[in-house]
């Protein structure tokens, strides 16, 4: 196994933007560390778990992936577009914030995040299944990366813990590119 791509496939898949880092940085900035890591938190437990089902279910999943992935692709698209017209229209009181930064919406929108599924489905089968097959090194690769993933939900709350001020006083045009990136995100999904 070619580690060096392994790392650096993790590491795009999860620092990059996507749905799961921009409201991550859009709850730092509206709600506080605090609620970002327990978004954060859930975000990492549904995102590991998404890995497990991969790996147990992977050859289940390649067979009936195409035939899910339309209704994956309208959940997930649908969901970021919500998420985005939300950012946009800044519904930033305190109830919509305990709405949408819980542990629990960070867990579901592992499993409506088409990003993650796909990275969660394709990671395992081309960098660890060809060259392990033994529980103990499936178990420790899904590990190591629920940790990457993990990473790079703490470096977008930190991003966000330390522009934070930026981020407010600019918190219209930062909403806005972030709803453009949730869109383009869901737009990028058909293509």
């Amino acid at each position: 196994m070619d580690l060096s791509s392994f790392f650096i496939y993790c590491i795009i898949a999860t620092f990059t933007p996507g749905p799961t880092n921009i409201l991550i940085l859009s709850t730092v900035t509206s709600a506080g560390t605090g609620r970002a890591m327990k978004f954060s938190y859930g975000s990492a437990v549904g995102f590991g778990l998404l890995l497990v089902l991969s790996a147990a279910l992977n050859t289940l999943l390649l067979t009936v992936m195409p035939r899910i992935l339309v209704v994956m692709q309208l959940a997930g698209s649908l969901y970021m577009v919500c998420l985005a017209y939300r950012m946009v229209k800044k519904n930033t009181s305190p109830k919509a914030v305990n709405q949408t930064a819980s542990f629990l919406s960070g867990f579901v929108l592992q499993f409506l995040n088409p990003k993650t599924v796909l990275f969660a489905m394709t990671v395992l089968p081309t960098f660890i299944m060809p060259y392990y097959s033994g529980l103990s090194m499936v178990s420790l690769s899904i590990l190591v990366i629920t940790l990457i993933g993990f990473s790079a939900f703490l470096t977008w709350v930190l991003f966000g813990a330390v522009f934070k001020e930026f981020l407010h006083k600019h918190h219209t045009a930062v909403n806005l590119i972030m709803a453009l990136f949730l869109a383009y995100a869901a737009i990028m999904i058909w293509e």
